[in-house]
């Protein structure tokens, strides 16, 4: 296929599959599951399309995305609906009771602004981590994709998403860790990790 013949299809107005909501999912252990999302929304906001960023783990961190995403209101909404990282104890999550609650409010908060058709693109950041984790039911996370309107471009991040999701999804990409500074002893670094 020549690259006119490539220009061709996605000018293509008549296609049905034009103005279709993706699903796109980045998993895996490596860094840059966020990072790419946060990419995609600034792509989107520059096509003037409105994003809405929720992220489920993260707290009340003053991230550099934070600070600079509020600067382009009103394309980009991002909201914390974390409480911050989750401890884990012998291989298992340990949650406060409020913290559940947390996430059940979170949750139907994230079915209220996918349902009010107010956004080209949500991202919902850090939710594959909570089905791993079995803070969310992936039943419910599947019924928010399939409930979503037509035309809304999903976003999810996070660490080992399930095959259900992944085939669910239109792209998925997997970062894998090759090499980290953190195992060297070097700690988060502003512009970087946060």
């Amino acid at each position: 296929m020549s690259s006119g013949e490539i220009h061709q299809k996605k000018d293509n107005a008549d296609s049905p599959e034009k103005n279709r909501g993706l699903v796109i999912v980045n998993t895996g252990d490596g860094k840059g599951k966020t990072t790419s999302a946060l990419g995609m929304a600034l792509r989107a906001a520059g096509h003037k399309q409105k994003v809405l960023i929720l992220q489920f783990i993260k707290g009340t961190w003053n991230t550099g995305e934070k600070k600079i995403l509020g600067n382009l209101t009103p394309y980009i909404r991002m909201e914390q609906l974390g409480r911050g990282f989750i401890h884990f104890k012998d291989g298992k999550p340990e949650i406060p009771d409020s913290y559940m609650g947390n996430i059940l409010r979170s949750l139907s908060y994230t079915e209220k602004m996918v349902k009010s058709g107010s956004y080209d693109m949500i991202i919902l950041d850090e939710i594959i981590n909570m089905v791993s984790y079995g803070l969310i039911e992936e039943d419910d996370l599947i019924r928010l994709i399939k409930d979503k309107p037509k035309k809304l471009c999903m976003v999810l991040t996070g660490r080992g998403a399930s095959e259900k999701i992944i085939e669910i999804a239109d792209t998925v990409s997997e970062m894998r860790e090759i090499k980290h500074a953190y195992r060297k002893g070097i700690k988060a670094r502003k512009g970087i990790e946060y």
